[in-house]
Order: structure tokens, then sequence, then C-alpha cells
């Protein structure tokens, strides 16, 4: 039998005291449900998004619940705007343990309409986004010599196509999944942990934005079609992703990296 002593308690596990989480894309959504879940465990939270003003509101509210929380407006896909936020985030938190790679652009196109710039955007954002701050925030993390954790937000788009007019939105999930691989067999040696979180249908004000702006009633029999297909019967959750995060975030999954973990209800199996 094991003694109790290798086992650590589960409250030090799971705890990301003293420890900074920039979360891209962080305002609404998945990605404030990650904000939310990661500071109840104790970080210090960096809420980084194109949208200031929602930025500043989100962080608000986190520091409203007693919560450590600051923002940084941030379009994920301009190198230079990276570069500031970093080094602005490590001179004032002194350093970075945890990066979300949330930030995303969705959009239903169908392929003989997509233009160059539609496809350049999506692939600019999902994929480039996830690769400069990845660079740049694990380079701080070899220099600072700590280890550290990186999440990438996918999709079920990475592995398999669910409806058409996704093209440039899958091709840049399915390049977020093969980076994501990518990186944890590069920075292992470092300490670094990366994976990936693919959701399914997760009910988000995004995804509802997205729905009006189809013209009138074309959005709902796809969904209705996609929620057919899921086994437990329901969308998903934001929290739900936010959940599944701080696990990965969290010394809970201290030997697990270059993963994917589908959180979709089952609807991959049908």
């Amino acid at each position: 039998m094991a003694s109790g002593k290798e086992y650590i308690p589960i409250t030090e596990l799971i705890s990301l005291a003293h420890k900074t989480a920039i979360i891209t894309g962080g305002a609404m959504g998945i990605g404030f449900a990650i904000s939310h879940r990661l500071a109840e465990a104790g970080a210090s939270i960096i809420i980084v998004d194109s949208n200031g003003e929602k930025a500043d509101k989100a962080s608000k509210e986190l520091g409203n619940h007693g919560y450590q929380a600051t923002f940084f407006q941030c379009d994920v896909s301009q190198e230079e705007e990276v570069l500031e936020m970093v080094d602005t985030t490590v001179r004032e938190m002194g350093g970075v343990d945890i990066l979300i790679n949330n930030a995303g652009v969705y959009r239903s196109i169908p392929l003989q309409e997509t233009t160059a710039e539609d496809f350049e955007r999506i692939v600019s954002v999902n994929l480039k986004g996830t690769f400069l701050c990845s660079r740049e925030v694990s380079r701080r993390m070899i220099e600072r010599g700590r280890g550290g954790c990186i999440i990438n937000i996918a999709s079920i788009e990475s592995v398999h196509p669910s409806y058409a007019g996704l093209s440039a939105y899958d091709a840049s999930k399915g390049g977020v999944l093969m980076l994501t691989k990518s990186m944890a067999l590069e920075l292992g040696r470092h300490d670094i942990r990366v994976n990936a979180i693919a959701p399914g249908g997760i009910v988000t004000e995004g995804m509802f934005s997205c729905l009006d702006e189809l013209p009138s009633g074309q959005g709902r029999e796809p969904l209705k079609r996609f929620m057919a297909r899921i086994p437990l019967g329901r969308m998903g959750r934001a929290d739900d992703i936010g959940r599944l995060a701080l696990f990965l975030a969290s010394d809970l999954a201290s030997y697990i990296t270059g993963s994917l973990i589908v959180v979709d209800g089952g609807y991959l199996l049908s």
C-alpha cells in the first residue's frame, strides 16, 4: 500500500495561489468563465481582449468578487501588440505562469464566398495569435526557469468538420491542434506543459451573435441538427470549459502534455 505521504492534499493540488495567468479573449463567454475559475483558485488574472471596454468591465467584475484581476487591450494577431502586452505583464507581475489562448474569430461563410481577407483574418487571430502569444510567453517562462502551462482553446472542428461553411475556421483550429502538439514536444524539457481543449456546442454570447448575422431563420436548422447529434441532449455551458481549464492549469494535471481533451457532450461519437 502506498504511503499517505505520497499524496499531496487536494487543496494544494488545485491551488493557483501566487501564479499569474493571461487569458486572451477573456472578457466574455468561455474566456471569462476560465478567468473566473482560475481567479477562484488564487491566480492573478490578466484579461486580454481586443475590446478594451469589455475587458475592463470583466476585470472589475472579478475584482468585485475579491479576486485580483486587471486587463490589457490587445489584438493577438498583431505582433507588436502581443509583445507590448507580454512585456507589460512580466514587468508588472514578475512573470507569467499560465497562458490561455482563447481569443478567436468564428464565421460561417461558404467556400466560394470566402475572400482572402476573410481567410486571413480568421487564421491570423485563431492560429497566428496563438503562436505569437505562446512564443512570447514561453520565452519568458524559459528565462524565469519555473516552468509553466499553456492551454489552447481548439474546437471539435480541429478533428472533424461539423457542417459546411467553416473551411477557414476549421483550418485555423486544425492548425491550433498541431501547434499544441509541436509546442508540447519542444517545451517539455523546460517543464512547460501545453494542452488543448476542444469545445463542442457551448452556449455563449458569441454563438448567438453569429446566428444573428445569418439571414432570418437560416441559423436555426443547422443548430437543431447539431443538437440532435449530442448524446447528452443539451448544449454545454461556458463553465464546462472553465472547469477543465482549471484542472489542466493546476497540478492535478502535472503529467499531462500534448493532449486534446474534447468537451462536446458526446457529439463526436455520432
